[in-house]
């Protein structure tokens, strides 16, 4: 039986009052999942167990799931069952399923008080959807990005409960440690967030496992890739799988490039902490998508956004912040970071950005995009651009010494638009004021 109703209506809770402790929590968040597919990747089943502590001043009373898997068909059709569900539910009782089936809310037994720990345990049940997505699937190639539930963020706002956007994310969490063991048939590879091995299981079929500690989220693909490894002189692993129809110069280019990327980036802002990156590359998949250790990629003889994407692995996975609240402090930090690394000249590029209307700025959150999506290109042109002429402004040295102090400050941790500007500042007698404005940086 699935935990709770649906009430697609159904709102967030009010904000938490104005003396609320401001530190994020559930905190120390560890999953250990236990996953075993059908024959072709496109269902997955199994136990999932997630402990946490409480790092507010005080007592926790629920915590939320989000499933994001069910975001693009918010709470199906009748007789047809949720992509991701969950049931048999220990250590907390289930309400009902709300923000379109994304959020379930699950009452503790006790308030939990500060610094103490607790644990929920759930079965889970995942059906890829029926659509090329990074939830989805491109003929025999399954991809599985936040299609595992994951622990909402509590702070000084009260819950984070956003909906579900397909256009860019709505994703907020804290760095989490994952163990998970998926069973799958041989014939299937699965790359995976964290570092990954197998074992044999049982005839016919393969365990991967894997090991990831400090990410904010754990994603996995399957099919009948062909893969390869390469090592970055940085001594990071770079694991690449590919479908076969995949035109292998681009293959070749993603290799080369990301490579080189997780290294560059190592130097410029700290080095890459996880030891392994898997590239997942398919002929049609759209654009791409990141997730911790592994990103996934459409790709065409000319290569993909792979750059844009390992800039990522640092920008919102290291240093965190609330994509849907300040989607720009991802985005437009990973392609300031991609145009770097090709060396693009963005002397101009500010009188190229046409501001649609007075309510139009960097830094507005999803909620603004998905209600004005024909403007949603500035966080990636206009975004970068404005970092570039930051980088004028301060002097390339003080920008250099102030992205790795930023992320240096904020590993692991999340970060806000006051807090750039508050580290910006701080490396220039130059009053910024002016530039904010001018940049429509809020």
């Amino acid at each position: 039986m699935a935990a709770g109703a649906t009430d697609a209506a159904a709102t967030a809770p009010a904000p938490a009052p104005a003396h609320e402790a401001e530190t994020a929590t559930p905190e120390g968040l560890r999953y250990d999942v236990s996953l075993r597919s059908d024959a072709d990747g496109s269902h997955w089943a199994g136990r999932q167990r997630v402990s946490f502590g409480n790092a507010s001043a005080r007592p926790l009373r629920e915590v939320y799931l989000r499933l994001w898997g069910n975001g693009e068909d918010k709470c199906g059709t009748a007789g047809t069952p949720r992509a991701v569900e969950v049931s048999r539910i220990d250590g907390g009782t289930a309400g009902r399923l709300t923000v379109d089936c994304t959020a379930l809310r699950i009452t503790l037994p006790k308030p939990l008080a500060h610094g103490e720990r607790t644990d929920l345990s759930f079965d889970v049940s995942i059906t890829v959807p029926q659509r090329n997505n990074r939830f989805g699937r491109e003929g025999a190639f399954r991809f599985l990005g936040n299609a595992l539930p994951v622990l909402a963020v509590h702070d000084a706002k009260g819950w984070h409960l956003d909906p579900y956007v397909s256009t860019g994310e709505s994703f907020y969490a804290l760095a989490s440690d994952f163990h998970v063991r998926i069973d799958h048939p041989s014939a299937l590879k699965v790359p995976a967030t964290g570092r990954t091995w197998t074992s044999p299981g049982e005839p016919g079929r393969t365990v991967t496992h894997s090991v990831a500690h400090r990410v904010r989220d754990f994603a996995w693909a399957a099919g009948p890739f062909r893969t390869a490894t390469d090592t970055s002189p940085g001594g990071v692993r770079v694991k690449s799988y590919w479908a076969p129809n995949t035109p292998a110069a681009g293959v070749r280019l993603n290799r080369k490039d990301g490579v080189a990327a997780v290294d560059r980036f190592g130097e410029e802002f700290g080095r890459y902490p996880y030891g392994e990156i898997d590239f997942v590359m398919t002929k049609d998949f759209g654009g791409g998508m990141e997730y911790p250790g592994l990103v996934m990629l459409g790709t065409t003889e000319e290569g993909s956004a792979v750059v844009h994407e390992v800039a990522h692995q640092w920008w919102y996975g290291i240093v965190g912040n609330d994509e849907y609240d300040a989607p720009w402090l991802d985005e437009s930090f990973a392609q300031y970071a991609n145009a770097r690394f090709y060396g693009w000249d963005t002397r101009d590029c500010w009188s190229d950005v046409d501001w649609p209307s007075e309510h139009a700025a960097i830094t507005n959150s999803m909620a603004y995009w998905s209600s004005h999506p024909g403007e949603y290109h500035l966080v990636y042109t206009a975004g970068p651009c404005a970092l570039a002429d930051l980088e004028r402004t301060i002097g390339a040295g003080a920008m250099a010494r102030l992205l790795k102090r930023y992320a240096h400050d904020h590993w692991y941790g999340v970060s806000t638009t006051a807090d750039f500007k508050k580290a910006a500042q701080s490396v220039t007698g130059t009053d910024l004021a002016s530039f904010w404005a001018k940049h429509r940086i809020r």
